[in-house]
């Protein structure tokens, strides 16, 4: 069986630090993951961090094209068995629901292939999570077919206790996988 190439968005928020153990427990299960990260995201965790887990380049400028022959976002976008932002902050989940392509994360994300499964983790504060834009937001780009894997209730980083802290990492793997299997299902 082919192994299965995970896209993963890390955007600026301070779980972004989760991301090395949701790159990590990926890895180990035999998932290829290229890790994307817009440049805020970089101020959190380093690219070094995540390509040491993943064993493969971190993906931080939308305008690198170390390839000559290639687009480095179309080319990542095809390659794609699923697209997920994890974590997603308030800022690129507007992005993605409006179409602005400026960072990789978002750039690549307008290049999925129709058809490919899309996910999306917020992480943010109660009240930006249940903000009327970012809910509306929310719910375009379930519209369009990203499934949300919604935020915990718990004290945040600022010491607002309430919804917007990122899915654990075990919640995070076990609905990737749930919907790599649903999609292999529906392509029999």
């Amino acid at each position: 069986m082919k192994q299965k190439h995970i896209l993963l968005g890390v955007s600026a928020s301070i779980s972004a630090y989760k991301a090395a153990d949701l790159t990590n427990e990926l890895t180990k299960r035999g998932y290829a993951v290229d890790v994307l990260m817009t440049r805020n995201a970089t101020k959190f965790i380093t690219p070094l961090t995540l390509q040491s887990l993943s064993k493969r380049a971190v993906h931080t400028d939308v305008m690198a094209e170390n390839q000559p022959d290639q687009i480095n976002h179309i080319d990542l976008a095809k390659q794609a068995d699923l697209f997920v932002v994890a974590p997603a902050t308030a800022n690129t989940i507007g992005k993605l629901a409006n179409g602005i392509a400026d960072d990789m994360v978002s750039t690549v994300a307008m290049a999925i292939r129709p058809g490919t499964p899309r996910m999306i983790a917020p992480a943010m504060n109660t009240y930006m999570y249940q903000n009327p834009v970012n809910q509306k937001n929310l719910a375009y780009l379930k519209e369009v077919g990203y499934k949300e894997i919604e935020p915990r209730e718990a004290m945040l980083a600022c010491g607002d206790f309430g919804r917007g802290a990122l899915a654990t990492v075990e919640m995070i793997v076990k609905a990737i996988e749930t919907e790599l299997a649903e999609n292999d299902r529906s392509q029999d």
